[in-house]
């Protein structure tokens, strides 16, 4: 099983820039990097007219786009239930970190993302999974390490250690 680490807060909190330069900053470490994005809405990776979109829409299952670049599988739940994050977690390649953005009431351990300007509920203290705040500001006695959100050196050494890639 792949280790893992979550990045999880409110809407506009800056989850999906920190992910970003978190994995920019892990992979320049020499670490193969996967990442999970959880969508509280429908989405599409393929657009209407392309040869994949056509496929799904006339009923398959799932669809296998391949190149020399990159490949992708779509999945069409047809009404089914959404997958758990354990069993996306087990259709990943091995690796050696996947963050996850998103799946905040999940088990895995979590750096919580917060933007100081909104007034969103704190998740540490709340929760015991998450083991870190990443900030735009002061956090004054929070009970696990804050990190500067900006401070993406500090956090990817973090992460090596909590997580045994150290």
């Amino acid at each position: 099983m792949n280790r893992v680490i979550g990045v999880a807060g409110f809407k506009n909190a800056g989850k999906t820039t920190l992910v970003e330069k978190l994995v920019g900053e892990l992979t320049r470490r020499g670490h193969r990097v996967s990442t999970v994005k959880h969508a509280h809405h429908s989405f599409d990776i393929d657009h209407e007219g392309r040869d994949s979109f056509r496929h799904r829409k006339a009923g398959a299952s799932e669809v296998a786009v391949v190149s020399r670049h990159r490949w992708a599988i779509i999945h069409e739940s047809r009404g089914g239930e959404e997958p758990t994050l354990d069993e996306v977690l087990g259709k990943l390649a091995p690796c050696d970190l996947v963050i996850v953005e998103g799946y905040k009431r999940d088990s895995h351990d979590k750096i919580e993302v917060r933007n100081l300007g909104l007034s969103h509920p704190n998740l540490a203290g709340e929760d015991p999974t998450v083991v870190a705040i990443a900030a735009n500001g002061t956090v004054s006695q929070a009970p696990v390490p804050v990190f500067d959100r900006d401070d993406v050196t500090a956090l990817a050494s973090f992460i090596e250690r909590h997580t045994g890639l150290a």
